[in-house]
């Protein structure tokens, strides 16, 4: 069975994380969710508290399939300034793992802290300007080997749909899914 980290900081855009990890535990995808810092709770964007299944710091040395990182904009700046997250990320990188960015997440996790490597990404925004180090495309979801990025909060479904595809390495389980959700994909 796939593993699949979701790093959940103060302040991540909780949409973006709760519709993803949805769609992956609904396609039997194993899914942690790992918060990056001290306490299992974890505040979101909108004031919403969550408690993630374990901490990063107890997890930092497994190794997943996946690393999903949630925007936010004050959850994607603490995530760009936390050097264990970035140490967990680059790990995963370099193992060849799914690096899997949503919203400010390319952009300022990834791009703030030369993690795109020359790769193409999407992010929301402008946010693409303060990036040196990847080749911005303007599309809803944005595959680059390893890396798979998503526009931002309404491009979900198909951010997390693709990640559940390529994860599992069948599409049409995905997208029998999307029907069974009545979204098209």
């Amino acid at each position: 069975m796939k593993t699949v980290a979701v790093l959940l900081a103060p302040g991540f855009e909780e949409a973006e994380a709760i519709v993803t990890i949805d769609i992956l535990r609904r396609l039997k995808i194993n899914v942690r969710t790992l918060s990056c810092i001290d306490s299992r709770a974890v505040v979101s964007y909108h004031d919403i508290p969550m408690v993630a299944d374990a901490t990063l710091s107890e997890c930092f040395d497994d190794t997943f399939d996946a690393v999903v990182l949630p925007g936010g904009p004050e959850g994607s700046v603490f995530l760009a300034k936390s050097a264990s997250v970035i140490a967990f990320v680059r790990r995963h990188d370099e193992l060849g793992k799914f690096i899997c960015p949503i919203c400010s997440a390319a952009a300022r996790v990834l791009g703030g802290n030369g993690l795109l490597k020359g790769r193409r990404y999407v992010c929301s925004g402008d946010l693409w300007q303060q990036v040196g180090d990847g080749v911005y495309v303007d599309a809803d979801v944005v595959e680059d080997g390893n890396l798979i990025c998503g526009r931002g909060l309404g491009k979900v479904f198909d951010f997390a749909l693709t990640v559940a595809a390529r994860l599992e390495g069948d599409e049409a389980a995905a997208r029998d899914h999307a029907e069974h959700i009545y979204y098209p994909w």
